[in-house]
């Protein structure tokens, strides 16, 4: 662990942060606009399951994938699921790095809120999980395993809430950085 902090504290610059930043946001774009609202076409609106964040049934999973019909869950499979395998790598480099800058910024670096700076780790970790068993039972489809959609919704909501502890701990990070910055302009006014 001690490793991985020197890593992200050496590579923590505004520069690193706000590129791999930008980058991030870019492919989450689109998600957003292309990839994600073409699979749900084929879904008569239906949400796919990476856009579940307080999960699903295993019912709602078959309802889902016998929607899509074969083009639907083909575009689901060669489309929006490559872009989600490259989506959460970029999400845990550049949120790790901009936690580790925010925190550089306003607290001692022996501080244990660093800890937090893994929380995108976390995230991208379940994100994959997700994503394996995503494929997994569109690769099966026409089989269907409740016990693995069931699993595969466990990994959904273990992303949900790494990711949400996420931004609470970024929301963490801004208000201490601008309580800092704030406190340092006092300091030079008295002076």
């Amino acid at each position: 662990m001690n490793k991985l902090y020197k890593l992200l504290n050496k590579y923590s610059n505004g520069k690193n942060v706000l590129l791999l930043f930008i980058l991030t946001q870019m492919v989450f774009a689109y998600m957003l606009t292309y990839t994600i609202p073409s699979v749900m076409s084929y879904a008569n609106g239906m949400k796919i399951l990476d856009v579940c964040p307080t999960g699903y049934s295993a019912s709602y999973v078959k309802t889902l994938f016998d929607k899509l019909e074969p083009q639907g869950r083909e575009v689901y499979l060669f489309r929006q699921l490559p872009l989600d395998m490259i989506y959460p790598l970029l999400f845990t480099i550049s949120f790790s790095l901009l936690l580790t800058f925010l925190f550089k910024q306003s607290f001692n670096p022996k501080s244990r809120i660093f800890i937090l700076s893994l929380l995108p780790i976390l995230g991208g970790f379940f994100d994959y999980l997700e994503n394996m068993g995503i494929i997994t039972m569109l690769l099966i489809y026409p089989k269907f395993s409740v016990a693995l959609a069931n699993i595969t919704n466990i990994f959904t909501l273990l992303k949900s809430g790494g990711t949400t502890l996420m931004y609470i701990s970024l929301i963490i990070g801004v208000i201490a950085l601008i309580l800092n910055k704030f406190g340092k302009l006092k300091k030079n006014e008295s002076i």
